[in-house]
């Protein structure tokens, strides 16, 4: 957190957001402008700004100024990803957090996905199968899926905290994607569609059934292929929790429409 001359400036933009005069997509006052508001120097603004935009608050447009963003809110991973390495956080914990929040997520994006968001879904999914003989590239579309699908839920606390997490986690498989197989691929793939057809079926249940079904499954493939090592060399546990998922009486999810 900023603090002194710096700290000013962040309660200032603060304030005017508070009172609503800054709205997602406006263009913050000129450097010189806030200067003479808050009552610093320029270079305390500029530090102010630097510290605003590492959390996710502002975002400068090089040539045309510093912008609230547009869209859903980000929070930055880079705190995240020092409690990681300080606390030593391990896959198991990585997937439970995921399931958490992503199985929830698929099923509000099956009632409030818009069609915009289904035809963005329905692309990546493409993509997975078309990059299957290029582990980095998947790896972009599986997280782009992800995000996609959070963003979906139509709940932007909820987005903004998948898109923290799927940071940490392209940084901790980019280093390791290489290592999964074809098969962990086209499975992956497999499950990507699953959940696609439910959230475009609107079968809420459904597409939390395979989201909860393709997080343990990425597990397995993560545990088999070494993905994550943990501190001193130790692995987390090869047991995950699972999160209460309803099922419907056959124990299998409703299937949505074959994807074209």
């Amino acid at each position: 957190m900023a603090d002194g001359s710096t700290g000013q400036v962040v309660a200032h933009v603060r304030g005017l957001i508070d009172r609503r005069a800054l709205r997602p997509g406006d263009r913050l006052p000129a450097e010189r402008d806030l200067a003479l508001q808050i009552g610093v120097s320029r270079p305390t603004v500029r530090a102010g700004l630097r510290a605003l935009a590492a959390m996710g608050v502002v975002r400068s447009r090089h040539g045309s100024g510093t912008y609230i963003p547009d869209g859903p809110p980000t929070l930055g991973s880079e705190p995240l990803s020092f409690l990681a390495a300080l606390h030593g956080f391990t896959r198991d914990e990585m997937y439970e957090a995921r399931r958490i929040m992503e199985v929830g997520a698929a099923g509000l994006a099956a009632e409030r996905a818009t069609p915009e968001q289904l035809a963005s879904l329905a692309e990546e999914v493409a993509s997975l199968f078309a990059s299957m003989q290029d582990p980095q590239r998947f790896l972009v579309h599986d997280i782009n899926f992800h995000r996609t699908l959070a963003s979906a839920s139509g709940n932007q606390i909820v987005a903004s905290i998948v898109e923290m997490i799927s940071a940490l986690y392209y940084e901790r498989r980019r280093q390791t994607a290489a290592r999964a197989s074809d098969r962990d691929l086209r499975d992956a793939a497999e499950m990507h569609r699953r959940i696609y057809q439910a959230v475009r079926s609107k079968d809420a249940e459904a597409a939390r059934l395979a989201m909860h079904e393709h997080l343990e499954q990425a597990s397995r493939h993560q545990a088999k292929e070494g993905a994550v090592d943990e501190p001193n060399g130790r692995r987390g546990a090869e047991k995950t929790a699972a999160a209460p998922v309803a099922r419907r009486g056959n124990g299998r999810p409703k299937r949505g429409k074959p994807s074209h």
